[in-house]
């Protein structure tokens, strides 16, 4: 994408966040519609639905405000008002209430509201890899306040998802393997991957967007103690010891740190977290343990997720929303044949 297409793009997105209310402590918009990726021509992006998320602090404050500017975006929940769909928003499925296939200045749209501490909650602990795991890939931040939790939370999760990527790699591994590793995560044991997304997606993130994830991660990798990292080459070296990776399993967060603890500790044993990753740490197939922590709370987050997504778009845009990725995931597989 060039430049001139980036200042475009953002000129685009701000001025459909202007249509909402303007009492956010981050927005930012992501996915293929802002992000090319690979197979996918330049001017087939601006035919792309946009994909936005806004933290708010008050949830019901915000709803009530939308409804009244922006009342067609919501499914028949608005009848039960804000109260009930900020209950919905923050009790169920990841914590985000999502309006689907919007309209907004001649662009079709979906948004998706969270709270600012569950947001935080989700990049500290990743108790749902949800939104967490989007903010693992290029993002277009739009507007972020002075929120200090929040802007620490943020870094965290960029660290959070460099160090189980290093546990899932081998010792040597090249810079796009690692960014491969990475967007792969809040995908890992995902349905939706299955049944409904283009399964090159993640290759096609990548290879397309390198100088992106250079810049959210090239300081934090030169400033690792644990990593090698031979910029000119592309090529990272990372300490396979026991003893690195038992440094590693304990910089996890806590929600998958628990995770592996349940795979690997047998019923009735009580062991200590510290105890477990020790054992963890020496074993050969450590990375496929942290992986199946890792899908263990992506498939409980995302099945949940997509079911109350028929309540939150309503029958008509479910259906409509599912079919738009059946045929996202058919060309995928026409341009795999060809």
């Amino acid at each position: 994408m060039t430049s001139s297409a980036i200042q475009s793009t953002g000129f685009t997105l701000r001025k459909i966040l202007s249509y909402f209310p303007q009492d956010v402590s981050l927005a930012f918009a992501y996915g293929s519609g802002v992000f090319r990726q690979s197979g996918t021509k330049q001017s087939q992006i601006g035919n792309n639905m946009l994909d936005f998320v806004f933290a708010v602090d008050d949830p019901i404050t915000w709803h009530t405000m939308n409804m009244t500017r922006n009342r067609n975006h919501y499914s028949f929940l608005k009848y039960f008002g804000s109260k009930q769909i900020s209950v919905l928003q923050n009790n169920y499925g990841a914590g985000i209430y999502y309006n689907t296939l919007v309209p907004c200045d001649g662009k079709m749209i979906k948004y998706g509201v969270v709270s600012t501490d569950n947001l935080i909650k989700d990049l500290l602990h990743w108790k749902t890899l949800y939104v967490a795991g989007r903010l693992h890939k290029p993002v277009k931040i739009l507007t972020q306040n002075e929120n200090g939790k929040l802007h620490t939370a943020l870094i965290s999760n960029l660290k959070s998802a460099v160090t189980a990527a290093f546990l899932m790699l081998p010792e040597s591994f090249s810079e796009e393997e690692l960014y491969i590793q990475i967007a792969g995560l809040s995908y890992s044991g995902d349905f939706r991957m299955i049944l409904g997304e283009d399964r090159s997606k993640v290759l096609n993130i990548v290879k397309a967007n390198m100088s992106h994830f250079q810049k959210l991660y090239s300081n934090m990798l030169e400033e690792c103690p644990q990593v090698v990292y031979k910029h000119q080459q592309g090529r990272l070296e990372i300490d396979k010891s026991p003893e690195g990776q038992f440094t590693q399993l304990m910089a996890l967060p806590r929600t998958l740190q628990q995770k592996i603890t349940a795979l690997v500790d047998p019923p009735g044993k009580n062991r200590d977290v510290e105890e477990i990753l020790l054992q963890v740490a020496q074993d050969p197939d450590c990375g496929i343990v942290v992986e199946l922590g890792i899908s263990g709370i992506v498939k409980s987050s995302s099945l949940s997720q997509s079911a109350k997504g028929i309540l939150t778009a309503g029958v008509k845009k479910t259906v409509s929303y599912s079919m738009r990725k059946m045929f996202k995931m058919w060309k995928g597989w026409r341009r795999k044949d060809s």
